[in-house]
């Protein structure tokens, strides 16, 4: 039979093995999940290249766009100048004018009115003196 000593020798001894071979399971395990990981990594750097590539060129046509957009608002800029000038330019022609024919045309009225006032008030003088 065996001693107190071996005996504690032969379960350490099995409880080594165990662990040992729990422990290599796990590295297998382990192992396989690291190779699973390295493929699902390289996979996803090759799909990531082409979409990088069309991510850049789809920056590069909006700059493009961007670009036009920024023509096309100084070009708004300038025709919306050129029509305010314009519509001064034809106010100050068409008011003047106006502005002056209006102030013409109340002097005549006006000078019209006193004649007939004066008028009228001459008549009922000479009325009276009759």
């Amino acid at each position: 039979m065996l001693t107190g000593g071996e005996l504690a020798a032969l379960i350490a001894a099995v409880v080594w093995t165990v662990l040992v071979a729990f422990l290599c399971v796990t590295l297998v395990k382990l192992t396989r999940l690291l190779s699973e990981m390295t493929k699902v990594v390289s996979d996803l750097g090759e799909r990531a290249r082409p979409l990088l590539d069309d991510v850049a060129s789809t920056v590069e046509r909006t700059g493009n766009s961007l670009d036009r957009v920024e023509e096309i608002t100084a070009n708004v800029a300038n025709t919306t100048e050129d029509v305010s000038t314009m519509t001064a330019l034809t106010r100050s022609v068409f008011t003047g004018p106006l502005v002056r024919l209006a102030s013409f045309s109340y002097a005549v009225r006006r000078v019209v009115g006193q004649r007939r006032a004066l008028a009228l008030v001459r008549s009922r003088r000479r009325k009276e003196r009759r």
